[in-house]
């Protein structure tokens, strides 16, 4: 945390940035709004400080979101991350991330994904880590790894089937579409459309949870992560990773990230 600058609850790192708000809300933004909040490996660097600097301040509620309007996150960098070729290279990559999912999956305070603007690929897999999705209007999700013959290598495929009915997240994920916020509410992923200003909106929304003190709200969720198997959990999330790494190393995979970078151009 070396580039760390703090000013009235404002603390800075770079690539994230963390809004500590008096009501009880930490907010933890991707700052790389120019290329779609896509993440490196600063980024998965910083929103683990970030994480650390939230599970201890006061809040009480922990919102994740992205800079601008466009988009929430859109993955992975490939830009950088094609650079990986083999499997080896592809896994200490998938693992690091992974490992920030799990910390998001098992936090101890609640924590919500603020979509501000499109999430696809990894952008999906971090916003599922979380406990609740809300969206602007405009929000579109898609699992749209397999259009670039990977899967799912954070571990999101493993934490979407906790959060959706199976048939639900299989349907997202073997058909790589992407949804329209409607869609989004019927499937069970966003709990609500966001219309007007975002971020009021958002604080509007948790007004209900915010009304319980601190100790209800973690007393609740120590209950959902009691429901889960954690240890279940984190053996798939590895296993998940494993698979998309072995993937990765394929050369459809590198030829659909040369088609994409060459489209984005």
């Amino acid at each position: 945390m070396s580039n760390l600058t703090k000013k009235e609850g404002v603390i800075s790192m770079g690539v994230v940035v963390v809004e500590q708000e008096k009501n009880g809300v930490t907010w933890i933004r991707i700052n790389r709004e120019k290329i779609r909040n896509a993440i490196n490996l600063d980024v998965m660097d910083e929103l683990n400080d970030a994480l650390h600097i939230a599970e201890k301040d006061e809040s009480r509620i922990v919102v994740l979101t992205g800079a601008g309007d466009q988009a929430f996150c859109s993955g992975g960098d490939l830009s950088v991350f094609q650079s990986l070729k083999t499997s080896e290279e592809a896994y200490k990559m998938l693992m690091k991330m992974g490992a920030v999912l799990e910390k998001i999956l098992f936090f101890p305070k609640v924590t919500v994904a603020a979509l501000n603007g499109t999430a696809v690929g990894g952008g999906c897999e971090l916003s599922v880590a979380c406990d609740f999705r809300v969206a602007a209007p405009h929000v579109k999700m898609g699992f749209v790894q397999g259009k670039l013959g990977i899967t799912t290598g954070w571990g999101g495929g493993t934490i979407l089937l906790q959060r959706i009915s199976q048939a639900h997240a299989m349907e997202m994920m073997l058909s790589a579409k992407i949804y329209p916020a409607n869609s989004l509410i019927n499937l069970g992923i966003i709990q609500e459309i966001i219309s007007g200003p975002f971020q009021e909106g958002v604080l509007n929304w948790l007004k209900p949870y915010l009304n319980q003190n601190a100790g209800v709200l973690q007393a609740y969720k120590a209950r959902l992560l009691d429901s889960f198997d954690q240890l279940t959990i984190q053996n798939n999330i590895k296993r998940e990773i494993e698979e998309c790494s072995l993937l990765w190393a394929t050369d459809e995979h590198h030829e659909a990230v040369n088609r994409f970078l060459t489209r984005s151009k």
